[in-house]
């Protein structure tokens, strides 16, 4: 989302390399296209002026110190300025037993998946999850929450006969005290655009149901006018913290950048893509340092931790070491990258590597080979040599794809278990000339 805000702070800053002191004038032309590019982000202007302001306030005068670039210094400064602008630290949920949470907000930003998003993270903290439907306008709402609560083996309430919204979240009470759940998590109806009668619906919701938590769920893509619902909603309902969703789109990211300032409300959970296991706690840290090309480290080590399982992971290693390495471990070694997220979801938390685009369409292609692999038998994928011309042609048949692509990638793997034979025999000067002479030669292409 924030890689065209990355690259132009990247450039601005970089025009400060040389100098001796920070001064109005080496400033002024950097903190101009700082603010240009917070503008460009969509954030509001009236925030990203007094964001420039603070930025130049602190920078003005400092001596640049020994072994510390100017920019370097810059980069720390706007860095704390875009945590602080974001929220300082993680916000936390209400630590009441049972947890009631009221899910607010307008048609189409993402406030039913959120709930059950939601409500799996919670239950991977421990708590035993109750989602209810009170959309009563729009049935495939509550068919949708009630998919995803069996998916993901959630608590699941509704009335779908009845149109007193307040009465069926008192009833969707009862249901989770009766199935000892801890956490009730309330899918409220939306509009295309805020009207009186949402708000006074959902008043009276809270009035009966007297939640912990008000969560406003807001489009990311939305910029300005997501500030604007969340201002109202605010007024209207007192929230206690936002959801920001679909903020691995291609949208400017104003809105992450305005809202906690110009509300006051607290960014607590951002939507990063579909699947329920898209939905992370918000960090503004974090986030402030991939915005600044950065990385974002502990969040890659957490997914891992998460999705990769530890006795696989060291068996894998193993077998690597060894130089035993299949098309089997490949197959599986894929498959757990998968879980992580998209390719370029992964790509952004590396340090230094954020602005960086993968080709398109690079998840599609690891998908056409596992496509490929999974074409094999198991014991074509353990010994690949047994792949002869007619094999591969019915492993191309069976993955939908060119014979050539097969080849391509069985000649890749090849090379890939050669540098790994090199390695266990401690070769490692003659994988340095291999690797060198191959790059010679055009070099070895990625695997797709």
């Amino acid at each position: 989302m924030f890689e065209s805000l990355t690259e132009k702070l990247g450039s601005a800053l970089r025009n400060l390399r040389g100098v001796g002191k920070l001064t109005d004038e080496n400033m002024a032309d950097a903190l101009k296209e700082v603010r240009t590019a917070l503008l460009a982000a969509d954030v509001h202007f009236k925030v990203a002026r007094e964001f420039v302001e603070r930025v130049q306030a602190q920078c003005v005068g400092q001596e640049v110190l020994k072994g510390v670039a100017p920019g370097q210094q810059v980069v720390k400064i706007i860095h704390d300025e875009l945590v602080r602008l974001l929220g300082e630290g993680a916000t936390s949920l209400s630590a009441a037993r049972p947890l009631k949470i009221l899910m607010v907000g307008l048609h189409g930003s993402g406030k039913t998946t959120s709930t059950a998003k939601l409500a799996k993270l919670l239950k991977k903290r421990g708590y035993r999850p109750l989602v209810a439907a009170c959309d009563i306008y729009r049935p495939a709402a509550i068919d949708q929450l009630e998919i995803l609560a069996k998916q993901e083996e959630l608590g699941f309430y509704s009335d779908r006969n009845s149109k007193d919204v307040p009465a069926i979240g008192v009833a969707a009470l009862a249901a989770a005290q009766a199935a000892t759940a801890d956490c009730i998590i309330f899918d409220t109806a939306g509009r295309l655009q805020i009207d009186h009668d949402l708000i006074e619906e959902v008043k009276k919701l809270r009035a009966k149901v007297q939640p912990d938590e008000v969560l406003l769920v807001a489009d990311g893509a939305l910029g300005q006018e997501a500030v604007n619902v969340a201002k109202t909603f605010h007024e209207a309902l007192q929230l206690t913290g936002l959801i920001l969703t679909k903020l691995d789109g291609d949208a400017r990211g104003g809105a992450a950048l305005s809202i906690k300032s110009i509300t006051g409300v607290p960014i607590k959970f951002v939507g990063t893509g579909e699947k329920t296991g898209d939905f992370d706690t918000f960090y503004p840290d974090r986030l402030a340092s991939r915005i600044l090309g950065m990385g974002d480290v502990v969040s890659l080590v957490e997914r891992a931790q998460e999705t990769i399982d530890q006795k696989e992971a060291e068996k894998m290693a193993e077998t690597m070491r060894k130089g035993e390495f299949n098309l089997e471990d490949f197959l599986a070694q894929m498959q757990q990258v998968k879980k992580m997220g998209s390719m370029q979801s992964l790509i952004g938390m590396m340090p230094g590597m954020s602005g960086m685009e993968l080709p398109a369409g690079a998840d599609k292609q690891m998908a056409r080979t596992e496509a490929i692999i999974k074409s094999m038998t198991r014991q074509e994928r353990r010994k690949p040599d047994l792949l002869n011309g007619s094999r591969r042609k019915r492993i191309a048949d069976g993955a939908g794809v060119k014979i050539v692509e097969v080849n391509q990638l069985l000649k890749q793997f090849q090379q890939m278990q050669q540098m790994m034979k090199m390695m266990k025999g401690g070769g490692g000067k003659r994988m340095m000339k291999q690797m060198e002479a191959m790059q010679a030669r055009g070099g070895m292409p990625p695997f797709r």
